[in-house]
């Protein structure tokens, strides 16, 4: 389920249903508690992944004062995939943040499983003055609870019981192993279960005068403007939340999915309404939620909620006990994770850098050394035992890379060095697309008219290829891509792994959002980028580039005739970048060439810029056989090659010296077409997973160069026409000035 923020959420938001007419007895919204109810306080937070800041703990004190007797909740994700300030020191300052704070009990959350049931049930609770719940956490092949299903907390004289759950996704979101010997059931009915056996009258199994449900699970979209009717249409899982919690549970918070909402949801087989409330994600926002309690009746007859919107620190906190204990809590967990910054997790061998343009980094309309590395570090960490695995295609956004791994020091690589450059914490995430449309997110690069940059070059791993054409109309640039060395097939899917940010449509790169089977790894990409280097140092750039523009593209060549393409924007702008001086053509292994590159800016538009071009001009051998091929560009000096899908055609007569101008008998690839030969592609039946062992882009070759029978045989299968940096004579060429 892909979840989705609707822009211009309110400070306080309290949006919803329309409100069910209720009975004398039914809970009723109100802006104020009538006098002669007991009011139940209480604020709560989701998803917290140990963003201390001096800004919650004073929104938190703030409520406590302004309503006396607060109980602190949460729905869970307190601690894992926490900014590097928490992550740093194992996530103690977030829990001995959260005690200071006063958090009386949680939901267990996915992140909590992050290093295992015995971490959460030693570690974690120990130091927790909290209680985690779990109703549906089970012992394996049983429905008995690994965890307490609830907590009955007194408040202002009133037992109110706290019932949590976690969604039943956990064992696709975490290490399997750490969760080894539990279950995870369907938190609503486990909810339900318990909330109604706190009000059955028995004391054995527990009482309670008031029933909170705390669910790790939620909405898939929030803000100003979404109904809970779209919610429940766009959730099954959420509408069950809604609809089926058993009545006897009188207010509900929600959290995983990230969202902002407070919806006013009709009580089923009641009267009425409760609410169902969301507070956003790293304590951005507060949830405060009011109930009026009748002691006469035993029911809650009103309620009042909002989700307040943290703000700067007021002068009225610097005098709350609470308050100054956790600003304290922060200072010292900042002044540790700089120390801690220092300390060396990896080396490199050279500078690996943003693209650079008139000596200043971030260019980000040109590929880079270290876009392209974040990217196949998504592919390596996910199909890492026990994750998930089955990942293809790594991707990177430009603007998420915010600094550079520069060899400076002595080639030695620190935790700073590596939280600096991706500093926004978002989740590592993947997706299922079908090769058109990866071929769609590609031509996205192209950035919509009045973007603040017109085009924005993505980092991908190094098992992905592409050719454009930079004339092309929009939507029409992309001319072939190759995965793994194999065309693209535009039916077959691919699992894509990125963050979060750029899977959810981030900086216009809308057509993932048409993508399927979209999933949380549950890990955090600065977190999984520091494992990473840990295992892969010494780290050295690869100056490989991935995509590259062909002019004059051909679906088709001929035997014994020529073809001309123009190829250029060979090398890259990261710092160390070597240069291409010639690039040489081959036909399964076969040399037809070498051909000089001219070093010269392009002007532009057309985007992207490109510093290299080189006219090639060559004879397809008169022997080859028809059928399907590709024609391959590498450049020796930094290894870029292009694989490019072409139809070999019998020719009549060899061609025996160039042809005259406009009589080339090659035919362009036309703006927009598929350039993938129909014989060469996948059908679309086939799935590509795994990761590719590949060191560098695929070079095709079917055969020696001595044009033996055996290699003349081999071209039958799948000649293939290759562009490399080698000193063999000229066919027909000729230089762009």
């Amino acid at each position: 389920m892909k979840h989705t923020r609707v822009a211009g959420a309110a400070a306080a938001v309290a949006v919803g249903a329309a409100l069910v007419v209720p009975t004398a007895s039914a809970a009723t919204k109100v802006d104020k508690l009538d006098a002669n109810l007991t009011p139940l306080n209480f604020v709560n937070t989701n998803d917290f992944h140990g963003h201390f800041t001096k800004d919650f703990a004073c929104a938190v004190t703030s409520a406590k004062r302004e309503l006396p007797g607060t109980t602190f909740l949460s729905a869970g994700d307190n601690i894992g995939g926490s900014p590097f300030e928490s992550a740093s020191q194992n996530d103690d300052p977030a829990i001995d943040y959260l005690n200071a704070l006063g958090l009386q009990a949680s939901a267990v959350g996915n992140h909590e499983f992050d290093k295992g049931f015995s971490d959460l049930t030693g570690r974690v609770q120990q130091r927790a003055d909290w209680t985690y719940l779990g109703a549906n956490v089970y012992k394996a092949g049983t429905t008995t609870p690994a965890l307490p299903s609830y907590k009955i907390i007194d408040v202002n004289g009133v037992k109110v019981g706290v019932v949590g759950a976690v969604t039943k996704d956990v064992p696709s979101l975490v290490a399997k192993p750490g969760i080894a010997g539990l279950d995870f059931g369907d938190p609503v009915p486990a909810v339900s279960k318990v909330a109604k056996e706190l009000k059955d009258g028995n004391p054995a199994n527990g009482e309670a005068d008031v029933v909170i449900a705390e669910y790790h699970e939620g909405a898939p979209m929030g803000g100003d403007g979404v109904t809970l009717a779209q919610d429940e249409a766009a959730s099954s899982q959420f509408k069950e939340i809604v609809q089926q919690t058993d009545k006897s549970v009188d207010a509900i918070f929600t959290g995983h999915t990230h969202m902002l909402y407070a919806f006013d949801a009709p009580v089923p087989g009641g009267q009425g309404t409760r609410p169902v409330v969301q507070t956003d994600f790293y304590a951005q926002y507060l949830g405060v939620l009011q109930l009026g309690y009748n002691k006469q009746t035993g029911k809650v007859e009103q309620y009042n909620v909002a989700n307040r919107e943290v703000t700067a620190p007021t002068a009225a906190c610097a005098s709350d006990p609470a308050y100054t204990k956790a600003a304290n809590i922060v200072d010292t967990a900042n002044a540790k994770a700089k120390e801690i910054g220092q300390q060396q997790i990896g080396t490199l061998t050279a500078d690996i850098t943003t693209a650079y343009k008139d000596g200043s980094r971030d260019d980000r309309m040109r590929e880079s050394t270290l876009s392209n590395t974040i990217a196949q570090s998504y592919v390596d960490s996910l199909n890492k035992p026990g994750r998930d695995g089955g990942v293809t295609i790594g991707v990177m956004n430009p603007g998420g890379v915010r600094a550079e791994l520069l060899a400076s020091n002595g080639g030695k690589i620190t935790y700073a060095d590596a939280a600096s450059i991706m500093p926004f914490n978002n989740t590592v995430q993947t997706i299922d697309v079908t090769g058109a449309q990866f071929k769609a997110v590609l031509e996205q690069q192209w950035q919509p008219a009045g973007s603040s940059r017109p085009f924005l070059k993505l980092g991908l791993s190094k098992n992905v290829t592409y050719t454009f054409d930079p004339s092309a109309p929009d939507g029409s640039h992309i001319t072939s891509v190759t995965i793994d060395g194999k065309p693209l097939a535009d039916s077959a899917t691919y699992k894509v792994a990125s963050n979060s940010f750029l899977l959810a449509g981030g900086d216009n790169f809308t057509a993932f959002a048409k993508g399927t089977n979209s999933r949380d790894s549950g890990l955090i990409d600065q977190s999984l980028f520091v494992e990473w280097i840990k295992e892969h140092s010494p780290l050295s750039p690869s100056f490989a580039k991935n995509g590259v523009a062909v002019e004059n593209q051909p679906t088709q060549v001929t035997a014994g005739q020529q073809t001309k393409i123009t190829v250029s924007g060979l090398d890259l702008t990261s710092l160390g970048s070597p240069t291409t001086t010639s690039v040489e053509v081959l036909l399964g292994g076969k040399s037809l060439g070498t051909f000089p590159v001219t070093k010269a800016l392009s002007s532009t538009p057309p985007f992207p810029s490109r510093n290299e071009t080189a006219d090639i001009v060559v004879t397809i051998p008169a022997d080859v056989a028809a059928g399907p091929a590709a024609l391959v560009v590498k450049a020796a000096q930094t290894g870029t090659t292009v694989t490019m899908p072409v139809t070999v055609v019998a020719g009549s007569e060899p061609s025996q010296s160039p042809s005259p101008s406009g009589s080339d008998t090659t035919s362009p690839s036309p703006s927009g077409s598929d350039t993938t030969s129909p014989t060469g592609t996948e059908t679309g039946t086939e799935t590509a997973t795994g990761s590719s062992s590949v060191t560098g882009p695929p070079i095709i070759t079917d055969g020696g160069a001595g044009g033996s029978g055996n290699d003349r045989a081999l071209l039958l299968g799948g000649g293939a026409l290759l562009l490399l940096g080698a000193g063999v004579t000229l066919i027909g060429r000729r230089v762009r000035g």
